[in-house]
């Protein structure tokens, strides 16, 4: 139970930092100029955090849950399958559903599914490397 909190606060709070800086530098602001008309003016950083600590828990529970299926025995491995089933789950689906839906420059498309891919990547191995068994 206390490697579970460990993982999860962990990655609650690295989920939390690389959302900012995905989000929050001079380059994304200008492939992400295209959602500035229905974006927020200003960001709610308590109620953000506690959202990532929450997805933290939500992502290691499921991660546990799955971890009898995962294909591979390291907990490097296991990590690196993970985030990539995060990835297309979380990333690749909201970007092609965005596509879909809005105008969207094919340049912001390629930056969520790249920086996207590197975060759940990193939370991937992350979990995996602390909730080993």
């Amino acid at each position: 139970m206390a490697r579970y909190v460990v993982a999860s606060l962990s990655s609650g709070v690295l989920f939390g930092i690389m959302d900012a800086l995905i989000n929050g530098n001079p380059l994304a602001a200008r492939i992400m100029d295209c959602y500035k008309p229905i974006a927020r003016q200003a960001v709610n950083v308590p109620a953000g955090m506690a959202i990532d600590l929450a997805y933290g828990f939500v992502i290691c529970a499921v991660y546990l849950f799955i971890l009898p299926v995962l294909p591979a025995q390291s907990g490097t491995a296991r990590g690196i399958a993970f985030g990539l089933g995060m990835w297309f789950f979380r990333v690749v689906m909201n970007a092609l559903s965005g596509w879909m839906m809005f105008i969207v420059p094919g340049r912001t498309l390629v930056y969520q599914l790249v920086t996207g891919l590197a975060e759940m990547l990193l939370l991937g191995i992350v979990i995996g490397l602390i909730l080993k068994f």
